[in-house]
């Protein structure tokens, strides 16, 4: 027999980052009516996001929930919560725990969770940027600030808005089944679904914190192809300078050498393949820009130290 869908409440306040919402939200209503139904619900009839978008028709906040459902509370900007906020963090104190029923937040979401003790003695994140005022609010629970989603038992949190789309993936493949996740993931054009245990800010976005167009430019050329034989010379030709002066608009600009750079891009390449993939060792070293499976053994054996 199917199990029945999931139901999944997904509570709208005034202040809320749309993202946030949307993206779960689009990924679990790809996976399937079968499998998840959406249910939008709030302290008032109607919820102003931060882009200025009204949410309106809302549920009211249901006095009791059973499973199996899941509450999925999304981010807001500390400083812009709406009248609602209170009324949220009181209702999920009153209707959680409940056997059945998971906990999710996106971003500063878990400042909800935190302040309705829903986060006290468990593992959790948000984004970076709030991290602090997590442990704060929740100083029972344990932060773990470089991740990009975490699962304590029946609660998730995740990171910043677009990581709650890998926590919406990996709830699709726990809950109904890895190759569903997969198959979500390519409807969204996910470049790289990130792990929980993924830093926050990887690879693909380190030392992008910039404005030198012409660094850009190559980063981005070293980013599409990272498995292409890259000289520094073969780098400096994309932007017609000499080797010494990208090295040193590297270094000056993105803090870090060109060849660090592209080190960097292909142990991520490396690890994401070998995460989300059955591939054998030898043709992830190739698709990474290594020389062989001992060489990038040997090079994620030092990444992990």
């Amino acid at each position: 027999m199917n199990a029945p869908p999931l139901d999944v409440w997904l509570i709208a306040t005034d202040g809320l980052l749309l993202l946030d919402l949307a993206g779960p939200a689009e990924a679990l209503r790809l996976a399937g009516e079968a499998h998840f139904r959406l249910r939008f619900a709030g302290p008032q009839p109607r919820a102003n996001t931060l882009v200025g978008a009204v949410l309106a028709d809302l549920a009211p906040l249901p006095e009791q929930i059973t499973g199996p459902a899941l509450v999925l509370v999304p981010g807001h900007e500390p400083g812009n919560e709406g009248p609602g906020s209170e009324a949220v963090v009181g209702w999920l104190r009153r209707v959680l725990p409940q056997p059945g029923v998971q906990l999710a937040t996106v971003c500063a979401g878990a400042l909800y969770a935190a302040r309705a003790g829903l986060l006290d003695g468990r593992r959790c994140t948000t984004h970076y940027a709030h991290a602090q005022e997590l442990q704060t609010l929740a100083p029972a629970a344990k932060v773990e600030a470089d991740r990009v989603f975490v699962q304590d038992g029946p609660v998730w949190t995740s990171a910043g808005v677009t990581a709650g789309i890998d926590l919406a993936l990996q709830l699709i493949a726990t809950q109904v089944s890895p190759q569903v996740a997969a198959d979500v993931a390519r409807r969204l054009v996910v470049y790289f679904r990130r792990g929980g245990d993924d830093p926050q800010l990887s690879a693909w976005f380190m030392h992008r914190n910039h404005l030198h167009p012409l660094v850009h430019r190559v980063q981005e050329k070293l980013a599409h192809d990272v498995a292409a034989d890259w000289s520094l010379e073969a780098m400096a030709e994309l932007v017609h300078v000499t080797p010494r002066h990208l090295s040193r608009l590297f270094r000056e600009h993105a803090q870090v050498a060109p060849a660090e750079y592209l080190r960097l891009l292909r142990v991520a390449q490396a690890q994401a393949l070998l995460a989300d993939s059955r591939l054998p060792m030898e043709r992830v070293a190739e698709l990474s820009g290594f020389g062989s499976a001992r060489d990038l053994r040997r090079v994620l054996a030092r990444a992990r130290q």
